[in-house]
């Protein structure tokens, strides 16, 4: 891959430890099993590569025509413009490439190995942020540049830019220390009890570590303070959205996504034998399975599961009016939709099931604007622009009851084509088209009763409206949208309350406290991966959470 960030890789162990005291039961068949695994994205297909080359025998079966789940890159239709671009359906921000590396690395092979033409650039900036006072940030991992940058925005604002800087400094370095003591033992790790953050000297030294980062403090205090500058905080924080909990409430240990995005990097792949997108890094999982013995089944909807007389384990994954023999499963949906098939199986859980809180969710638009118009907008391929209110439209959102859309929201606007120039597309009259997506945070459907199919298209048209007042020149007279993806169509795919980002990490949804991948709760060759699990929500972590499940089975071996 292009541009490698090796200055943090003395943080980053590729694969998970420790390892968890539980594993799925040997059974009859020995240590080779039938293994299925239920969704081909990039849980379930990082725990596909990791049983595979533990020598089982996995099926990865999906209902869509394609992988990637909620990191795809698709062919959206856009009438409007008339014509059809390539574009991210799910996750835009990639960090920590390198663990496709170790996925693939299960089956003995590298990228190159699969697909030569694959190739990868780091943003620079990852984003470019707007503030409602006109002025504007550019956000790099380049900690020299990031402090210029933060120098000048400083500067414009009336203020002495020394101090900003010297407290950029010491954020940057309390992120990575606080990275390094949460990766090995919270962030790449199963739990099966509260206990297991003090069973060993490791885990518990880090621990302590934590907690004298102040990493059980508030993250937006903590960052605010630092920079002096509420502003500037946003850039470093606003990521706690991602976990599903506002910038003021999360933990400073959440922190790591910030470290992630802002010292590690953001990527973005260029180039594939599929195009450049998003989409690609599940392509390049999925072929490497394939080429190590592995079944891949798409268009393969689960309709539920088969259990032994005793409800202990799963011994088939129905899907359709087939039948698919098994040892054991990898789910990657979401917790709701496992408890449904157990029970339409007359397998309940065997203990109550403690009630859980999701995620915000997002409506995401996307579409297509002529490059006439966006050439006039900040050249950047994520752009977020920030509403003056924000501690006030963060609790609308995530309110577990009485939520309601941003009154003055603050929004992420997508350009892969300001990267990947490829994506540029003509119509039949010669103009020239990009994609363009707009994320809008909202409430998820526990939160706020909202008939999106009324609602959506009015507030799209209320976003758009506040893009346009924002800078974005055209955007709410020459966008196209071809796809709008609400709360309502979130959950018409099994997704958590409408939600795309899962769990919520609460408190009491975090770590030890998160729903386990190896429950007592489930049968016992059931392993959940994805962002309902451990270690949580995001590209890195559900690709970790696919390496943790794999360990259920093989007692260590993908480390």
């Amino acid at each position: 891959m292009q541009n490698p960030a090796p200055a943090f890789m003395k943080f980053l162990p590729l694969s998970p430890v420790p390892g968890p005291r539980r594993r799925v039961p040997a059974g009859d068949g020995g240590r080779e099993r039938d293994i299925v695994v239920i969704g081909a994205g990039l849980a379930g297909l990082t725990a596909a590569l990791h049983l595979t080359g533990a020598g089982h025998r996995v099926t990865v079966v999906d209902s869509a025509d394609h992988v990637g789940g909620r990191c795809a890159t698709e062919e959206v239709r856009v009438p409007g413009a008339g014509v059809t671009v390539r574009t991210d359906t799910g996750a835009t921000v990639w960090t920590m490439p390198q663990l496709v590396e170790s996925a693939l690395s299960a089956v003995g092979k590298r990228i190159s190995d699969v697909d030569p033409a694959f190739r990868v650039e780091r943003l620079a900036p990852a984003y470019h942020a707007m503030f409602h006072d006109g002025r504007a940030l550019d956000v790099y991992g380049d900690a020299s540049r990031m402090a210029a940058e933060i120098a000048r925005f400083a500067e414009a604002g009336g203020d002495d830019p020394a101090p900003r800087v010297e407290g950029y400094h010491r954020l940057r370095e309390w992120l990575a220390e606080m990275f390094a003591s949460a990766y090995p033992h919270f962030m790449a790790a199963s739990f099966d009890s509260p206990l297991d953050m003090v069973g060993d000297s490791g885990t518990a030294g880090d621990l302590g570590h934590l907690l004298q980062l102040g990493a059980f403090g508030s993250l937006g205090g903590r960052v605010e303070s630092l920079l002096g500058d509420e502003l500037l905080a946003r850039v470093f924080s606003f990521q706690a959205l991602y976990a599903g909990v506002a910038p003021k409430s999360a933990r400073a240990v959440y922190g790591c996504i910030a470290h992630m995005d802002t010292s590690m990097g953001v990527f973005y792949p260029t180039a594939s034998r599929t195009g450049s997108g998003m989409g690609a890094i599940a392509e390049v999982m999925a072929e490497a399975f394939v080429g190590a013995g592995g079944t891949l089944r798409l268009s393969a909807p689960v309709t539920g599961l088969a259990v032994d007389g005793r409800g202990r384990g799963v011994t088939a994954v129905e899907c359709g009016d087939e039948s698919l023999p098994c040892d054991g499963i990898v789910a990657t949906v979401d917790l709701p939709v496992v408890k449904g098939w157990l029970d339409d199986a007359g397998a309940p859980a065997k203990k109550r099931i403690i009630p859980t809180r999701s995620s915000p969710s997002a409506m995401v638009a996307h579409g297509a604007a002529p490059v006439e118009v966006t050439r006039k907008w900040p050249d950047r391929h994520h752009l977020i622009s920030f509403g003056e209110a924000w501690d006030d439209t963060f609790r609308q959102i995530s309110s577990p009851r009485g939520g309601s859309l941003m009154s003055d929201p603050s929004l992420l606007v997508t350009r892969p084509a300001f990267t990947c120039p490829d994506r540029i597309v003509i119509d039949a009259e010669g103009r020239e088209w990009e994609p363009v997506s707009v994320l809008a945070p909202c409430p998820n459907l526990a939160s706020a009763d909202v008939d999106w199919d009324l609602v959506g298209p009015a507030h799209l048209a209320e976003v758009t409206a506040v893009l346009e007042d924002r800078g974005l020149t055209g955007i709410s007279e020459r966008w196209s949208v071809g796809r709008l993806d609400t709360p309502a169509t979130w959950a018409e795919q099994g997704m958590i309350d409408g939600s795309p980002f899962g769990l919520a990490h609460l408190f009491r949804q975090t770590g030890p406290f998160r729903p386990r991948n190896l429950s007592p709760r489930l049968p016992s060759n059931l392993v959940l991966a994805g962002s309902t699990t451990v270690p949580g929500v995001g590209v890195p972590t559900v690709m970790l959470s696919g390496a943790l499940a794999a360990d259920r089975f093989t007692g260590g071996a993908v480390r």
